[in-house]
């Protein structure tokens, strides 16, 4: 699997992030650094506590981190996220929540599997 085989797998935009960054190799190392992001477990985190700030700053946060790595899928429902955390409000975003849950797990299994097939 090659990083465009990749992006493809988790629906995500390589082209665009293509023509931002300017070449693969950036592509692949912001993508792997993908998988050290901390905004994920934010939410996770915010919504076990019950703090609906944190888990927004989370949801947020990751929104803008898949914008910027073309991680289109990702992105769309972290949006929504975003946008049902806005009040600062928990109760009412489980269908968000569970979006994310699944377009994340796609995402991160996605480049774990690129990234074990290219170790070298």
């Amino acid at each position: 699997m090659d990083i465009k085989e990749c992006y493809k797998e988790m629906g995500a935009d390589y082209e665009d992030v293509l023509r931002r960054m300017g070449s693969d190799s950036l592509v692949e190392r912001f993508t792997l650094r993908f998988l050290d992001d901390k905004s994920y477990q934010m939410i996770k985190d915010g919504i076990a506590a019950g703090d609906a700030e944190t888990a927004f700053r989370g949801a947020h946060t990751l929104k803008g981190v898949c914008l910027n790595l073309g991680f289109s899928s990702l992105y769309e429902v972290s949006a929504q996220l975003t946008e049902d955390l806005r009040g600062r409000v928990i109760e009412g975003s489980e269908a968000s929540q569970a979006a994310v849950d699944r377009e994340y797990q796609r995402t991160e299994n996605a480049i774990r599997r690129w990234q074990n097939e290219n170790r070298g």
